[in-house]
């Protein structure tokens, strides 16, 4: 009978520990679900007029205008905008290739990435390679907080303050100005 309860209780400890990496997994895509929601992606057409950011599943979050935009004819302007557009959803939809990737690709033997990256090379009749050359290059993160930066001594230096402004005493008279007479005459009184 302990034969048979050790082989239970192995049975069921591979069936805990397969629970709990399904459990892992899926906060995993908790997490990667928040991720996904907030990636953005923005590209700048070549002559800065034009400004798209796409955010996941190809929604466009934002087009920015320069103001020197309305110089562009408005045909030139029309496609300048089109590819612009293209470029920034393409950028998302890799990101977020990207994104489930490092969640749970490796999990289940997925490559999102270069399965969204063939996608984008066949419907463009060209290559990966060359999908993946043309999308704009992710904006680099802020730097983390440090709170020792605030604390060192070869932080930069504050400003001197500005120049402090003598205000005239209200008791001291100014009459010079008034010493003449507008109309030219000299008669003072």
């Amino acid at each position: 009978m302990s034969t048979e309860m050790d082989r239970l209780l192995a049975e069921f400890s591979k069936f805990q520990t397969k629970i709990e990496k399904a459990q892992a997994q899926f906060a995993k895509v908790a997490d990667m679900q928040e991720e996904v929601a907030a990636l953005e992606a923005s590209a700048t057409s070549a002559d800065g007029t034009v400004t798209v950011v796409a955010g996941p599943s190809g929604s466009v979050r934002n087009i920015r205008l320069a103001a020197d935009a309305y110089r562009v004819p408005p045909d030139a302007l029309a496609a300048t905008i089109l590819t612009t557009l293209r470029q920034a959803v393409a950028a998302a939809t890799v990101e977020q290739a990207e994104v489930v990737d490092a969640a749970v690709g490796n999990a289940f033997g997925l490559n999102t990435t270069e399965r969204v990256l063939a996608a984008q090379a066949e419907a463009r009749g060209t290559t990966p390679e060359a999908v993946q050359a043309q999308l704009p290059e992710p904006e680099p993160e802020p730097p983390a907080f440090d709170p020792e930066d605030v604390l060192r001594d070869d932080a930069q230096p504050a400003p001197p303050p500005p120049p402090v402004r003598r205000r005239p005493d209200p008791d001291e008279r100014d009459d010079d100005y008034f010493d003449n007479d507008i109309l030219g005459r000299d008669d003072r009184r």
